[in-house]
């Protein structure tokens, strides 16, 4: 009865591991922290644009401006001279807002 109760407990530990959720994505101003390091990650940039754009007085998501490209062009378009978010708008809008020559 108690090698039971002692594999019962083996084994719902087991699956209590197995089954933690994996560590969230730490972002640092645009940047991942991985293994103490910092590195520029498209997922992390999108989080300081969207957080960028509702300083402006956007109403956006992070998860909005990944899954929608124009969405993200529309942001840069608008805050995309922020010295903040600059970098990551490039990509977004690769000729600025003017024409280009």
């Amino acid at each position: 009865m108690a090698n039971a109760k002692m594999l019962c407990g083996a084994s719902i530990l087991a699956c209590v591991a197995v089954s933690a959720p994996a560590a969230a994505i730490e972002c640092r101003g645009g940047y991942q922290v991985v293994q103490g390091n910092l590195l520029s990650t498209p997922y992390c940039q999108d989080a300081l644009l969207a957080q960028v754009a509702r300083q402006y007085g956007f109403r956006t998501s992070a998860a909005a401006i990944r899954q929608n490209p124009n969405h993200k062009r529309e942001i840069c378009r608008f805050v995309g001279r922020d010295i903040r978010v600059q970098e990551n708008c490039i990509t977004a809008n690769p000729n600025g807002r003017g024409r280009a020559f």
